[in-house]
């Protein structure tokens, strides 16, 4: 008899876990950052790249083949108003929770003096950050623009592009009504070839989560090595733990949910999602956890094949909720800090300005600080003072963005779920 496989989350548990002790190891060594950035990080960097390459495809394959499906234009428009509906409520929802929890810890109120020159004078002129702050400008544009970057003008070049995946989901999905629209006696090589191509690339998923566990460890080692000052890190405490505290009520909030519509147990949801959370943990991507996170939903939750394969890739491009979150807990916290005034109707703007941004967004590491830029621009904060605000919350952005990345990811697969539900289409 052949032995049973540990479960895929606690294989990419140990990896992590691994990871992290490997890389507080190598913290101990002179040469202990460079090793792990040479020899291991690139192990990790394939493996996303992997997901990335196969991200496309997927969208492209699984959102035809799932509208292809539904046979009826009618029950298209169901599933596409009731998923935009759920994803703007529960944006919404985490902004508002988001500007709660900053109002009411104001963890920018005790930040000195000191630690703001340190920090600037330590992050101000980081490469990442400056380079945020120019892609956030070129964005700013009028308040409808982001309409406009959802149409491509050559869809090769955006299905070359990763950070246009937006262009390709509306691409996808006129191509699916447009199958339902003609002849089905006409659409059935296409759909024939669709189903195919789309069986593959969920083949190719499978192989590609052989590696998962080897990759969370070079992911978490080389982002240990890579930690910036143990001491900033602490005086950013309190506006750190005001960003999780949120993230976790959202996490609550999405699990009440899941047992008001269904009736199942949260450990019957976070059972099955573990393995996309852990990966998009690991990852702080949306897009590169994103095939992972359709085949834990489709398999593992009972999502009908025709709901997922329509509401997680929209989903990982328009519902950033941890993101959303995150923005307006970092606007007003800068705000406090920098003693920058703000009104009810300014926080009234961050609500409506970081919804507008988590649409156009790209679901890429690093894309929420982008979307801060718009947001604090929006509310007037002084642009000689954007570099200093930024600088404040960079050294502690990359592990609340792979804390924020697992709560756009739970909250795509809640939602996928939610709809489901309501159109009898959960197994």
């Amino acid at each position: 008899m052949s032995k049973k496989r540990l479960p895929l989350h606690w294989q990419i548990i140990i990896g992590m876990t691994s990871g992290i002790l490997f890389g507080l190891l190598m913290t101990s060594f002179s040469w202990g950052a460079t090793f792990v950035g040479d020899w291991i990080a690139p192990f990790g960097t394939i493996f996303i790249r992997l997901l990335k390459l196969i991200a496309i495809p997927l969208i492209f394959t699984s959102l035809v083949k799932g509208i292809a499906d539904l046979k009826d234009i009618s029950s298209f428009r169901h599933i596409g108003v009731r998923t935009i509906l759920f994803y703007i409520s529960t944006t919404v929802a985490a902004i508002t929770i988001g500007l709660l929890l900053v109002n009411t810890i104001r963890p920018g109120s005790g930040v000195s003096p000191e630690t703001i020159e340190e920090l600037t004078s330590t992050y101000a002129q980081d490469a990442s950050l400056t380079s945020n702050i120019q892609t956030a400008t070129q964005q700013q544009q009028g308040p409808l623009s982001f309409l406009v970057e959802m149409v491509p003008e050559n869809i090769f070049a955006a299905l070359g592009n990763n950070g246009l995946m937006l262009q390709v989901i509306v691409f996808s999905i006129l191509f699916g009504i447009c199958m339902l629209l003609i002849a089905p006696k006409k659409a059935k090589p296409v759909s024939r070839l669709i189903d195919g191509l789309n069986e593959i690339v969920l083949k190719m998923v499978d192989l590609i989560m052989f590696i998962a566990p080897y990759a969370v460890f070079a992911l978490l080692a080389q982002i240990i090595v890579s930690s910036g000052n143990v001491e900033i890190l602490q005086k950013l405490l309190m506006y750190g733990l005001t960003v999780v505290t949120g993230l976790t009520v959202m996490i609550a909030l999405y699990l009440l949910i899941i047992y008001l519509t269904t009736g199942r147990s949260p450990r019957w949801f976070l059972g099955g999602m573990a393995p996309a959370q852990l990966l998009a943990f690991s990852t702080s991507s949306s897009a590169a956890t994103l095939p992972v996170t359709m085949e834990r939903v489709t398999d593992h939750l009972g999502v009908d094949n025709e709901v997922s394969s329509f509401v997680l890739p929209v989903g990982a491009t328009i519902n950033m909720d941890g993101t959303s979150l995150y923005q307006a807990v970092a606007a007003v916290f800068i705000a406090q800090a920098l003693h920058f005034p703000m009104e009810f109707t300014d926080q009234l703007t961050i609500i409506l300005t970081a919804l507008l941004a988590s649409i156009g967004s790209a679901a890429v590491p690093g894309a929420g600080m982008v979307m801060l830029v718009i947001v604090l621009e929006s509310i007037g904060f002084p642009a000689d003072k954007l570099a200093i605000g930024l600088a404040l919350i960079f050294a502690i952005d990359r592990p609340l963005d792979m804390l924020r990345t697992v709560v756009n990811v739970t909250g795509d697969s809640m939602v996928s779920v939610v709809v489901a539900k309501s159109m009898g289409k959960l197994k």
